[in-house]
């Protein structure tokens, strides 16, 4: 195969495969133990693997401060966690996560590069409620690092991924935002 969008098309799509098989890491009420778990629990949840590739592939959008979105979605990713591992539940907390997709998509798709302290605040203002469902469902500082570590390694995916879409075509990344906008309002309709 000699076309680079295409194999990490591909690469990005057999990645995706265990989480149609399998249940979201915590759906059953336990928590989640250890470093392994919390890697792969971005991983096992289509909502949360596409929230935070996006941010790579927004973020791809800069020439400068390229980081900081995924910085931001980091770090707040684990201050959600952390309080959400605490006790308090954020309220709407899944329909907060389809609808950062709806808007994370959309703006993918409508090619909109922000300064990038602006995205980082969108980035983390959504990164709170990832982390607050990751966080009721792992437990442990391995898990949260875990978690932490898997979370940049998706950002740099999607980053990459942006990079070499924006290469070949402007029209890849508007595709895929609007892939994942449709596929966060038929989240946000159902959890309504």
């Amino acid at each position: 195969m000699k076309n680079p969008v295409l194999r990490l098309a591909l690469g990005l799509a057999v990645l995706n495969l265990p989480a149609l098989a399998l249940a979201h890491v915590g759906s059953d009420g336990s928590a989640h133990h250890g470093f392994g778990a919390g890697f792969a629990h971005p991983f096992t949840g289509i909502d949360h693997l596409l929230a935070m590739l996006l941010i790579g592939l927004w973020s791809a959008t800069l020439t400068r401060r390229w980081w900081v979105a995924p910085l931001a979605f980091v770090a707040m990713l684990l201050v959600g966690a952390l309080l959400a591992a605490g006790g308090p539940r954020l309220p709407a907390m899944e329909p907060a996560i389809a609808l950062s997709l709806v808007l994370l998509g959309g703006l993918l798709a409508a090619r909109t590069a922000w300064p990038a302290a602006a995205m980082a605040a969108v980035a983390a203002l959504f990164a709170l409620f990832h982390g607050a469902a990751h966080g009721t469902e792992l437990m442990g500082l391995e898990a949260l690092a875990g978690m932490v570590l898997a979370t940049a390694l998706l950002h740099g995916i999607g980053l990459f991924a942006g990079h070499v879409l924006r290469r070949h075509s402007a029209w890849w990344p508007r595709a895929a935002g609007i892939a994942v906008s449709l596929f966060g309002a038929a989240l946000l309709f159902g959890a309504a």
